[in-house]
């Protein structure tokens, strides 16, 4: 089998550097391929199909991403999103592009030994060639019927098994080969799964294979530690092996909803009902009020009840993970408006917290992760050693106090810098101090102007302009205005109380 990588990245040394830790470990793609833009990754999709693709997602403008999301799904067996950060949209389009990965740059070697040689083995695995790893038992299938139509005989009840990490496959075949089953099944190893195949028999009931398949998943509970989920088809009229697979395959999506140590019955494709997996204007606003009121009851109820009292027919675990990637975008505005992103634990913390999102398969998990990280992010903005430090008004007049000098110093600059909507902000402002931004500004500008006045010998035209005034003459009548006398006036009567004071 021929496999082939694509590397699509603007910066010739990521490529480079990719392409030399693919050869170094080494993952056995047989050709790696690279493209610089999206034009050119196009043309090599094109040209040469690999099968793998490497995508940097950054590099993609907007009025192209359709069309190439459509020939990347069409022709890529498998893709990796590659990006500068961790982002909703870049999260999305990880998604839209059903990514087996998205790498956060800089990414770990080690990652990407592991996500490459996982996307080489399933490539591999559904090659049309018989796999040695086909059990030596007779049976009239393999691999080949597994992923292929084909015309062998109708097949038998199946159990698909998934334990909860790829690394728990080897043992889990092992088990299942010295398994006391009624009458054996051949086993097909995959690289997230086994599958157990029965013969068609009165032996193979499903009522007795579906109680088989609990005590399996008990015994593997307890004599591995491995936790299954298994998904039992009867077999019945199904045409072929690969559609009985196929269906299986999918059911075992509800194990995000289900939880593990599961057995699910099915002779049907899931059916999954329609979800809008975004936000809300109203919703926003909710997260915003419960984030700003530290309010961790009313999140835990908002969660639990959205998330965890789903029932039947559910909503395609793609689209629950972006409504929970919409989420994520709410948590980094509130960090951004703490300053709380600029603590290094809390930013590494996100970032575990987007790659579970994206990638955790059991959504119970992935809400209480969240729940945790939400707490932590209240106690880091609760701390009354940087109270003063997340409160937006102080923060923006600090920006205030060290931006001054600039004329065109405005309103949105410093709302933009502290997180808030320029007119969110104005009323907090308005509210806190007493004042109007306009207001604060002058103050801030004068009291520094009246300081280099008394204590420099600058002149008036030097003052104005490091105050942020446009010419001296603006300047002169403002500070009247505000001190009820002219800037040179002002500082001779210093001067004046300065000599008075060293004469008596």
């Amino acid at each position: 089998m021929t496999v082939k990588l694509l590397i699509a990245d603007r910066d010739p040394k990521e490529r480079t550097g990719l392409e030399w830790l693919i050869q170094s470990y080494p993952v056995p793609f047989d050709r790696v391929i690279h493209a610089e833009n999206p034009d050119s990754a196009l043309e090599r999709l094109l040209q040469e199909v690999p099968q793998v693709i490497c995508i940097e997602l950054d590099m993609i403008p907007r009025d192209l991403w359709d069309g190439f999301r459509q020939t990347v799904r069409r022709y890529a067996r498998r893709v990796i999103g590659i990006t500068a950060e961790a982002t909703f949209e870049r999260a999305m389009q990880a998604i839209e592009l059903r990514a087996v990965d998205l790498w956060v740059k800089p990414v770990s070697p080690d990652r990407v030994r592991r996500t490459l040689s996982r996307c080489y083995r399933e490539l591999a695995e559904t090659a049309p060639v018989d796999s040695p790893s086909a059990p030596p038992a007779p049976s009239p299938f393999s691999y080949r019927e597994l992923f292929l139509d084909g015309d062998a005989a109708k097949p038998g009840p199946l159990l698909l098994i998934q334990p909860e990490t790829s690394e728990e496959i080897a043992p889990l075949h092992r088990f299942l080969q010295n398994y006391p089953f009624r009458s054996q099944p051949s086993l097909f190893p995959l690289s997230d799964a086994v599958v157990a195949l029965f013969p068609r028999d009165r032996e193979n009931r499903e009522r007795d294979l579906h109680r088989t398949a609990y005590r399996m998943v008990n015994e593997g509970s307890e004599r591995l530690g491995i936790s299954l989920f298994v998904v039992l088809h009867p077999g019945g009229n199904t045409p072929t092996l690969r559609e009985q697979y196929q269906t299986a395959r999918q059911a075992l999506q509800l194990r995000f909803y289900r939880g593990d140590r599961q057995v699910v019955k099915t002779n049907h494709p899931v059916q999954w009902r329609e979800l809008d997996p975004f936000l809300t204007p109203e919703e926003q606003h909710r997260w915003l009020e419960m984030l700003d009121g530290r309010n961790r009851d009313d999140v835990k109820n908002w969660m639990q009840g959205e998330f965890l009292t789903l029932a039947p027919p559910y909503p395609d675990p793609g689209l629950l993970r972006i409504r929970l990637t919409s989420i994520l975008a709410q948590l980094r505005r509130f960090m951004k408006r703490e300053g709380l992103h600029r603590e290094k634990v809390l930013e590494n913390r996100y970032h575990q917290i987007f790659a579970t999102v994206l990638y955790q398969p059991l959504l119970y998990r992935i809400v209480q992760d969240l729940l945790l990280f939400i707490y932590e992010l209240f106690e880091a903005a609760e701390d009354p050693s940087r109270r003063e430090l997340s409160n937006p008004v102080e923060q923006g007049v600090r920006y205030m106090e060290k931006e001054f000098h600039r004329p065109g110093l405005s309103l949105k600059e410093v709302a933009e810098h502290v997180g808030r909507n320029p007119a969110y902000f104005s009323h907090l402002l308005s509210r806190q101090k007493k004042v109007t931004f306009r207001e604060l500004l002058r103050t801030i500008r004068i009291r520094h102007a009246s300081r280099l006045l008394t204590s420099t010998s600058l002149s008036i035209q030097e003052i104005a302009g490091r105050c942020g005034f446009p010419n001296a003459n603006h300047f002169s009548r403002v500070f009247k205005k505000v001190t009820g006398t002219t800037p040179r006036a002002y500082r001779n009567l210093k001067n004046r109380k300065e000599d008075k004071e060293e004469k008596g």
